[in-house]
């Protein structure tokens, strides 16, 4: 069969190496794609959001399969587009993709269906919300309605702060019309763990857990990125935690979905924070983390394909998912700089130290090719995943495999993975 993967960065880099492994497939494209997605895919130029580009290649091209990596897509509609012409596609409707799209929506169901998560309120209005500020308990969240690319999230500790990321997101517009309407909620504390499941409208398959690093610096310190690292499993993700989102998150959340004549098919990516309280839900997305995705699917035993094929069928509660009982650590390496100012263009050496290396794989996110040369093209290059015994052998693997690539201006976070010390 044929399949095409929508999107250009490590995510799709590593979507597109799972789907290789399928029996089932021969031929892959992938638009736009990146100079690392090559090895497995047919590049093609066509954007993310040009909808009935994507949909037309499909056609005259007999893709069997389409799969969306991305966000941005996704809450546009691109799946309403690729049905409505009878092409076959895994990933939520619009009237779904909402539950990433929109906050607001998001809290309102939670709130809605009693799914344990933060208390929060939803502003359209900047006057409101900074009055709501004064009487506010400190520290406080402040987030973008809508997508910022990872960003649009504040943590505020002073008054002062808050009032300055009221103007931030919703005056001074820094995240466009994201910041149109704004949550604030109750600042929580405990540990993040992010859980990505399949979803095929009804039945749900949580996936491995793995823990996302967000800040630029070492020790959590610096700017909100896309990520800068993750790990997989989770320590802190017991038997206990896995039981209770079960029950009390993760199947009424899709229930919810279903009762809201919004049935979701596809990735439902759970930030969960286990607070004092029990597990609450930070954030859901509706596709695979980047770079969650980079050590989840290096773990994942069963054939994707067919994965993606019962989401779409219904059929997922036929399907036995399996992982291996090991451990993944990705390190990104990024351009020096980023996530605000960078230069891109560098040399990228080492690359072919990873061929034939069972265990060591290096996923592209911001790269292209120039001549014979593969060159930086993005804030975060490359994501650098190894697989261990453990959690600690595979820190140990991927950070000596990041020693095996050079560029001019690389960044990297030196405490990927440092919280397993502490479990």
């Amino acid at each position: 069969m044929k399949v095409m993967i929508v999107g250009s960065g490590g995510r799709e880099h590593a979507i597109a190496w799972k789907v290789a492994q399928s029996p089932k497939v021969d031929k892959i494209y992938c638009a736009p794609g990146n100079a690392g997605i090559e090895e497995y895919a047919e590049c093609v130029s066509i954007g993310a959001m040009e909808f009935d580009r994507l949909a037309a290649f499909a056609k005259e091209n007999a893709v069997d399969l389409t799969v969306i990596g991305m966000d941005d897509p996704l809450v546009g509609g691109i799946v309403d587009v690729f049905e409505a012409q009878g092409l076959r596609v895994f990933g939520p409707r619009k009237n779904a993709a909402i539950l990433e799209g929109s906050k607001a929506f998001s809290k309102d169901l939670m709130k809605k269906y009693n799914i344990p998560t933060a208390a929060y309120e939803s502003f359209t209005d900047a006057e409101a919300a900074l009055a709501y500020l004064e009487s506010a308990k400190l520290p406080i969240v402040l987030k973008a309605d809508g997508l910022a690319l990872g960003k649009g999230v504040l943590i505020c500790n002073t008054l002062e702060e808050a009032k300055d990321g009221v103007k931030e997101i919703m005056m001074d517009k820094k995240f466009g019309s994201a910041g149109n309407c704004m949550v604030i909620e109750e600042f929580m504390t405990g540990r993040e763990v992010s859980v990505l499941s399949y979803v095929d409208g009804k039945t749900i398959k949580p996936m491995t857990s793995a823990q996302d690093h967000k800040r630029a610096g070492d020790g959590d310190t610096g700017l909100n990125t896309g990520g800068m690292g993750t790990f997989s499993p989770s320590p802190f993700y017991t038997e206990e935690v896995d039981a209770f989102c079960r029950k009390y998150i993760y199947q009424p959340t899709v229930d919810a979905m279903a009762a809201e004549g919004r049935p979701f098919k596809g990735i439902i990516f759970f930030g969960l924070m286990l607070t004092e309280d029990g597990p609450k839900v930070l954030e859901y997305n509706a596709r695979f983390g980047d770079p969650e995705a980079q050590v989840v699917l290096p773990r994942m035993k069963t054939d994707i394909v067919d994965v993606f094929e019962a989401c779409i069928d219904g059929t997922l509660d036929q399907v036995d998912l399996e992982f291996a009982d090991n451990a993944a650590v990705c390190v990104v390496l990024a351009s020096d700089g980023y996530p605000v100012h960078y230069e891109k263009g560098m040399k990228i050496e080492g690359l072919e130290t990873f061929r034939g290396k069972d265990g060591y794989y290096v996923f592209h996110a911001g790269t292209a090719k120039r001549g014979e040369d593969i060159v930086t093209n993005g804030g975060r290059v490359l994501g650098v995943t190894a697989t261990g015994t453990d959690l600690k052998a595979a820190r140990a693997n991927a950070y000596e495999a990041v020693q095996w690539i050079s560029f001019a201006n690389k960044y990297y976070r030196n405490d990927i993975g440092k919280a397993i010390d502490e479990a």
